[in-house]
């Protein structure tokens, strides 16, 4: 049965009411809009994807198998988590319970031309999600759905997945760092220490 649902949601209001929860847990963003509003409140554990369609997931996957005693939150959008749908089954093999992934999903293609995604026509992330073994699976489209499910992102075993529902509000596309390789050392630095970071 497809779902006939919308998000009403701010895309802006939902990652302010995630990242005021955050603390230091190691957060990956990937392409596109999470980028973009991740970069609005700028933090020295994100690692943003700016570049990599379909990545972040398995980046998160990575650094969760890498650091065990560390949170894990990937943020990302619903075309770039379609792009890397396999990653879903990786993960659920895996089952690493220190990784969380939140999609900001407005069921559209926001960088090429709002061109609807697959989840307009009532594919279901979440449900993927299930499917594939992950602990915990939920599609959020309210403010008092969110409240309820900011929380399990940060706590509790994983992998944990959200796919928060949001409207088309548009903002402007800026970062306020595009230099990739400053932003992997800056990550490795603060994650390891200097000392380690490179070696």
């Amino acid at each position: 049965m497809t779902d006939t649902k919308k998000g009403t949601m701010d895309r802006r209001e939902v990652l302010r009411a995630i990242v005021a929860q955050r603390g230091d847990v190691l957060m990956v963003t990937g392409l596109g809009s999470a980028t973009y509003d991740a970069g609005t409140v700028d933090h020295l554990n994100t690692f943003c994807l700016w570049g990599g369609m379909g990545a972040a997931a398995m980046m998160g996957l990575g650094l969760a198998l890498a650091q065990p005693d560390r949170r894990v939150l990937v943020m990302t959008g619903d075309g770039e988590m379609l792009m890397g749908i396999g990653a879903f089954a990786t993960i659920g093999a895996q089952r690493p319970k220190n990784l969380a992934i939140a999609v900001i999903d407005n069921e559209h293609y926001s960088e090429t031309g709002m061109q609807p995604t697959h989840t307009r026509r009532g594919v279901s992330l979440a449900g993927v999600a299930r499917e594939c073994g992950f602990a915990g699976a939920e599609t959020v489209y309210t403010e008092a759905e969110l409240n309820a499910v900011v929380p399990k992102l940060f706590e509790g075993d994983g992998p944990f997945f959200a796919a928060i529902k949001v409207n088309t509000q548009r903002y402007p596309m800026s970062i306020r760092v595009r230099d990739g390789v400053h932003l992997k050392d800056r990550f490795r630095e603060n994650l390891l220490g200097a000392e380690r970071a490179y070696y």
